[in-house]
C-alpha cells in the first residue's frame, strides 16, 4: 500500500493558512485527488455487494470519517446511522462527526484551502454546497448500487452526490394538552389560545427552518408572522428543541422540527392537505481527496440499500414503498421538495430572510447544540 502523509502532518503544514481562500489551489487539489479505481467503471452502478465492499474497505485500512449535519453529537439521525453502521460493519473504524451543516461546509472549504482535509464523506443539509463542489471538481463521481432506482430529485445525474434520506419539517403538537382544539393547519398557530404555548427552533439559525417559515410568510402573509411573534414563542437552537420542549411539558406546540407523520402517539405532526410543509433529501458525497474512498463507497451503498431505506418514513428510492398512510414524498406538492434546493441556491434571498426574521423574533441566542468543534474535528 502506498504510504500517504498523515493528517497530522497536513495539519501542521497548513496551520497558518488563512480561512476561506476559496478556489486557490484547485489545480493542485485535483492533482492530489484520490487515485481512480481502475477496476470499476464509474459510469455504471457499483456491482460489488456490501460484503465485498466491506472486505475491500478493510484491505484499504478500515477507516472512515464522515462529517454529518445535525443538532446533537450523540443523538438523532447521526447517532442512529453511526450505531447501525457499526453493527453491520463492526471492523470499520467509523468516526461520524455531527455539527450544524453551515459549519461543516465552511470547515471543509477551509480544510481544502489549507490542504488539511479530514472527512471522506460529507452528509449535509446545505444542498447548494454540493452543486458548487461539483463545479469545483471536489466530489468523486460515483454511482452506488441502486442508483437507477433513486428518484431523479435525489441524485446528481453524474453521480457527484446522492440523497441518502428524506427529512421533513412542519409543526408538532401535544395531543392531550391541545385537546379538541388542536391546531389543524399553520393558520391556527396564531390563535390567541396558544399564546405562551409554542416552542420553535430559530428560522434564522437553520436554513431548513428558514425555508419553512418563508413558506408560511409567503402563504399567510407577514401579518401571520407578526401574529406568531405576538404569541411569545420560546425559541432555541437546534431543530430537536421544539420536540424536547413538548416532551418536557414546556410547550404544547413545536414549530420548525421533524416528526413521524403516521404517529398515533401523544405527539402528532401537522401535515394538512393544501398547507405547506417542507421536505428535502439530505445529500451525501465522497470527496475526491478522500483518504478512504472504498470505505466511503461502502457507506453510500449501505445508506441506499433497500434494507436501510425501509427504516425511514420516506425513501429516496422509487422501488421502496412508504409506510401505510403515506405517499412517496415527491407526490406531495405541499412538501416543496423542488423548492428547497432552489431556495438554498439563492444565498442573497436566504440572507435577507434571516435578517428579516431576526427583526420579528430577535437575535439567535445560545451556543451551538453540538458544541464548538473547531477547524479539524476527527483529525
Amino acid at each position: 500500500m502506498t504510504s500517504l502523509p498523515s493528517r497530522r502532518r497536513f495539519l501542521a503544514a497548513g496551520a497558518g493558512a488563512a480561512l476561506g481562500i476559496g478556489t486557490l489551489g484547485a489545480t493542485a487539489s485535483m492533482a492530489a485527488a484520490a487515485p481512480a479505481d481502475t477496476q470499476h467503471d464509474f459510469g455504471a452502478e457499483e456491482t460489488r455487494t456490501l460484503d465485498e465492499l466491506y472486505r475491500d474497505a478493510l484491505a484499504e485500512g478500515g477507516k472512515l470519517v464522515i462529517y454529518a449535519g445535525g443538532d446533537l453529537a450523540n443523538s438523532g439521525s447521526g447517532a442512529g446511522a453511526r450505531a447501525a453502521f457499526r453493527q453491520r460493519f463492526p471492523e470499520i473504524d467509523l468516526n461520524l462527526i455531527v455539527d450544524y451543516s453551515k459549519y461543516h461546509d465552511v470547515r471543509v472549504d477551509n480544510q481544502l484551502a489549507t490542504n488539511t482535509l479530514v472527512p471522506d464523506v460529507v452528509q449535509l443539509q446545505t444542498l447548494h454546497d454540493f452543486t458548487r463542489w461539483k463545479r469545483e471538481g471536489r466530489l468523486l463521481h460515483y454511482k452506488p448500487a441502486g442508483f437507477g432506482k433513486l428518484h431523479r430529485k435525489f441524485k446528481d445525474p453524474d453521480g457527484a452526490w446522492v440523497a441518502g434520506m428524506v427529512i421533513a419539517f412542519s409543526y408538532l403538537y401535544d395531543v392531550a394538552a391541545a385537546g379538541t382544539n388542536a391546531p389543524q393547519t399553520p393558520l391556527d398557530l396564531v390563535d390567541p389560545r396558544w399564546k405562551g404555548a409554542i416552542a420553535s427552533s430559530y428560522p434564522h439559525d437553520d436554513d431548513a427552518v428558514l425555508y419553512l417559515y418563508a413558506l408560511y410568510a409567503e402563504t399567510y402573509g407577514w401579518d401571520w408572522v407578526a401574529g406568531l411573534a405576538a404569541q411569545q414563542p420560546k425559541f432555541a437552537r437546534g431543530s430537536f428543541s421544539p420536540g424536547t420542549a413538548i416532551n418536557n411539558k414546556e410547550a404544547i406546540i413545536g414549530v420548525g422540527t421533524g416528526g413521524n407523520p403516521t404517529s398515533t402517539g401523544p405527539v402528532r405532526m401537522g401535515m394538512a392537505d393544501g398547507h405547506s410543509f417542507m421536505a428535502w433529501g439530505q445529500r451525501i458525497a465522497i470527496l475526491r481527496q478522500a483518504a478512504n474512498p472504498t470505505a466511503a463507497k461502502l457507506y453510500l451503498n449501505w445508506q441506499l440499500s433497500t434494507e436501510r431505506q425501509t427504516s425511514n418514513n420516506w425513501s429516496v428510492r422509487t422501488d421502496v414503498a412508504p409506510p401505510t398512510g403515506l405517499k412517496p414524498i415527491w407526490e406531495y406538492p405541499n412538501a416543496n421538495v423542488d423548492g428547497f434546493p432552489r431556495f438554498m441556491e439563492d444565498r442573497a434571498r436566504v440572507e435577507r430572510l434571516k435578517q428579516t426574521f431576526a427583526l420579528y423574533f430577535g437575535e439567535v441566542k445560545g451556543d451551538p447544540t453540538p458544541g464548538w468543534l473547531g477547524l479539524h474535528p476527527g483529525a
